[in-house]
């Protein structure tokens, strides 16, 4: 068990911050999934922005890797063209 206030304050921290990441990363991966159910190109183009952004944001954030997020944008973008 933690010995100094500082060191409980950042268990407290470290607990919201994961539920946090937790949250925001199974959110994305619901949307990716989505996304790749989706037959309509028009569809899939309106939608694609708003899934490139989240996957931005967890990167940016540190919850994925860039190259992660890199690759994620590659494949989406690779099923926007083969529709």
């Amino acid at each position: 068990m933690a010995n100094h206030k500082s060191a409980l304050k950042r268990i407290r921290s470290n607990e919201t911050k994961r539920l946090r990441n937790r949250y925001q990363h199974r959110t994305t991966r619901n949307a990716i999934k989505k996304f790749r159910e989706l037959t309509k190109k028009k569809d899939a183009e309106k939608m694609f922005p708003e899934v490139v952004s989240m996957i931005d944001r967890l990167a940016k954030r540190n919850i994925i890797h860039d190259n992660k997020a890199a690759n994620l944008k590659s494949k989406l973008a690779k099923h926007v063209a083969s529709l």
